[in-house]
């Protein structure tokens, strides 16, 4: 198998995102019916309808993407003979993506699935009190030049990588005097640009250790089983199996870097040539020519996708 089934993370959301799918196949349509069941909400009227501010909201986009992204799987299911067992040597996804990803193995169940990111959404942004935090994107440093400016800008606060997401963009998270002194820092490393980011907390850093614990405790109680294709961890760029393991990485995750680079790298040296991003947005696809050279992406959002995925999958059989 040369194909990865990856799935996107927060940013990629968009009001009016998963209509499509769900006016036109049953199988989407069951998907959002139960997310909304499993959360006691029409989530589905706000990802449809927004408005765009309330999706954006941390405790609303995570389980929103998560459920675009499974709807998405369903029909190519359904429509295109896709099998995360038979047909994805691993399965991947950025940040809250992850749960995606662990969604379609059959790991999590999706009802499982969508209350974990309605608590971690709420746990995240409730970490660290706005306007305490930031995070900044440095581009065109390499990961070892951002990490070198990130310890420079510390000066006893916190200040770490946060995403490693490859091509020249690392994003960096902590308190926010720390963050903007890395941004003025990265200017006289060579970055390309430095800027802050319109985010509502400093994800993937020790300030979300408060969420971490939250997660911790929401994960204790549900049920993790084998994946159908193997996971390939944000935090180990590696690939991995076991439920106690998986349970363990999640929480890690929080706290974390998302080593996006070398996560690709990583399923490219196992031989994989083509990564399906499923769901919304076309970030993940945008990146992976960026990685591993000679990679296609293959972004799977709407009706329009669904014919050229199923023949991008035979050629990657």
């Amino acid at each position: 198998m040369t194909a990865a089934f990856t799935f996107p993370g927060q940013g990629s959301q968009a009001v009016g995102m998963g209509k499509a799918l769900a006016d036109a196949f049953p199988a989407a349509r069951a998907v959002f019916d139960e997310v909304d069941s499993a959360l006691g909400e029409k989530l589905t009227a706000i990802i449809w309808d927004g408005p765009g501010e309330t999706l954006q909201l941390t405790e609303n986009a995570q389980p929103a993407l998560m459920a675009v992204s499974i709807a998405t799987l369903r029909v190519l299911e359904s429509e295109a003979g896709f099998s995360v067992g038979r047909n994805a040597a691993f399965v991947a996804g950025h940040s809250l993506g992850e749960y995606s990803a662990l969604a379609a193995a059959g790991s999590l169940s999706v009802s499982d699935t969508a209350r974990l990111l309605r608590t971690r959404g709420l746990a995240m942004q409730k970490a660290v009190p706005v306007g305490v935090g930031a995070m900044a994107a440095l581009l065109g440093l390499d990961y070892e030049t951002a990490v070198a400016v990130a310890n420079e800008a510390a000066q006893g606060q916190v200040c770490q990588a946060a995403n490693d997401n490859g091509g020249g963009q690392v994003v960096v998270s902590g308190d926010k005097a720390a963050v903007d002194r890395a941004v003025e820092i990265a200017k006289t490393k060579g970055a390309k640009r430095a800027m802050l980011l319109p985010v509502s907390a400093p994800f993937h850093c020790k300030l979300m250790q408060p969420a971490a614990d939250a997660m911790a405790e929401a994960l204790s109680g549900v049920t993790i089983k084998a994946p159908a294709a193997p996971l390939v961890s944000n935090v180990l760029a590696s690939a991995i199996t076991d439920p106690d393991e998986i349970r363990r990485r999640l929480i890690e995750q929080v706290t974390g870097t998302v080593r996006w680079r070398e996560s690709v790298a990583y399923m490219a040296g196992q031989g994989v040539t083509r990564f399906f991003e499923i769901g919304a947005g076309k970030v993940l696809s945008g990146l992976v020519k960026r990685i591993a050279d000679g990679a296609v992406g293959v972004s799977v959002g709407g009706p329009n996708d669904i014919a050229a995925a199923k023949d991008a999958l035979a050629a990657s059989a």
